[in-house]
């Protein structure tokens, strides 16, 4: 049995170094999926105020992250810029600061850091801004902002997550890359490419050329369908003789019923999405794939929580050397079983089994697919206008006749 490491420290080591050497870097989950659950984060603006309201929460789940396998500590910075804080009635940019949000993310996830061999990412993604038609230079701004912050804090290196444009995306890049930091870039988009039509290869290319040395996706779909829009980058990445390590950190939701624009097309989105939860063996299954593919920077989204994290840590232990310290109370592929009082379940403890089982849902009378919503607006359209005044009654009846 492959070595456990308790909180393994291995020097400071940069991003850049692990990947160049062919490390295997694992990344963190999906914080406001996680928080919302928990009651620390409100769904609809997703913002991350729970760094300065709670920090005790925030501090657990990276702490578990870290427990579980990851090498990157992502700040909890999602959505924290000024314009999103403020958006819609959002209280936090008056109240609380951008400022105050992004420092508190950064020195959370830099005290847990210190616990293990983990290295501290500072993000950024999307804005309203961008989807308000504001021009590059009051977008690049937005993104300056907590750029600012993140030199201040001296975080390891950068994340642009979460875009589906990637106009924004290479605005974005451009900001980071004035820190002299590494920077990674990933889009939350399929195999069909961004809302405007640019396939991902072209995406990989234009975010290569902007500075990414670390490109790939994350959030919206499935591992099968990540992984899918990853090879069209690679392929891209290879076609214009471009070179960046590739990095994958997919949704812990089967999703093969969406459309272009991924989850939040599907009327479960946010708040009936369980049942279409993975499972750790099927985690297992995607770093096995991921890692097949050259991708060596795999991570996970919204809903991978720390034991899923820990399934990519113990499916990819061979080339890693050892297993992570939340391994020791999980069994290899179930075998702690074997202790059971029942035999029934202890005949459950092998690889085979749970390598084959097709779980069931338990919902007889439900659809095993949806029907997204797809309306079909992008940036530029008046839905997606936005503003910092709360939404009104009258703007939710117009969209509530819409759906119907």
């Amino acid at each position: 049995m492959l070595p456990i490491a308790k909180s393994l420290k291995q020097g400071k080591r940069g991003i850049l170094e692990r990947l160049d050497s062919g490390e295997v870097v694992i990344g963190d989950g999906g914080f406001v999926f996680a928080l919302e659950k928990r009651g620390y984060v409100k769904a609809g603006p997703w913002t991350p105020e729970a760094t300065v309201e709670h920090p005790e929460a925030v501090r657990q789940l990276h702490r578990e992250f870290l427990r579980a396998g990851s090498n990157v500590l992502q700040t909890f910075t999602f959505y924290a810029s000024e314009d999103k804080l403020e958006n819609r009635g959002n209280y936090v940019a008056e109240k609380i600061t951008c400022q105050k949000v992004n420092e508190a993310a950064c020195d959370i996830a830099k005290e847990v850091a210190t616990e293990g061999d983990a290295l501290v990412a500072g993000g950024v993604s999307q804005t309203p801004s961008y989807l308000s038609c504001k021009d590059k230079a009051e977008v690049k701004a937005v993104f300056r902002k907590q750029l600012e912050v993140f030199m201040k804090k001296n975080v390891d290196f950068l994340i642009a997550e979460y875009f589906e444009h990637v106009e924004e995306a290479v605005w974005a890049v451009e900001v980071l890359k004035e820190s002299g930091k590494p920077v990674a870039a990933t889009m939350c988009i399929g195999p069909e490419g961004d809302m405007h039509g640019v396939p991902p290869g072209q995406c990989a290319v234009q975010l290569v050329k902007a500075g990414a040395s670390i490109v790939g996706v994350n959030c919206h779909f499935d591992a099968e369908t990540c992984l899918q829009t990853v090879k069209l980058m690679k392929e891209g990445l290879q076609a214009a003789k471009l070179k960046a390590h590739l990095m994958s950190q997919p949704l812990a939701f089967h999703t093969p019923d969406c459309g272009k624009q991924g989850f939040i097309d599907l009327p479960e989105f946010p708040f009936a999405l369980e049942p279409r939860i993975v499972s750790r063996w099927d985690v297992q299954k995607y770093a096995r794939k991921a890692y097949d593919l050259g991708i060596r920077y795999i991570g996970g989204c919204c809903g991978f929580e720390p034991y899923h994290i820990r399934a990519i840590a113990e499916e990819l232990a061979p080339e890693r050397g050892f297993l992570p310290e939340a391994s020791e109370k999980h069994g290899s592929w179930g075998n702690s079983l074997s202790m059971h009082t029942k035999p029934w379940v202890r005949a459950r403890a092998r690889k085979e089994y749970w390598e084959n089982l097709k779980p069931a849902s338990g919902r007889p009378y439900c659809p095993s697919m949806s029907k997204p919503d797809g309306w079909g607006v992008t940036k530029g359209a008046k839905e997606l206008m936005q503003q910092k005044e709360a939404t009104t009654e009258q703007q939710l009846k117009e969209l509530f006749q819409k759906q119907n």
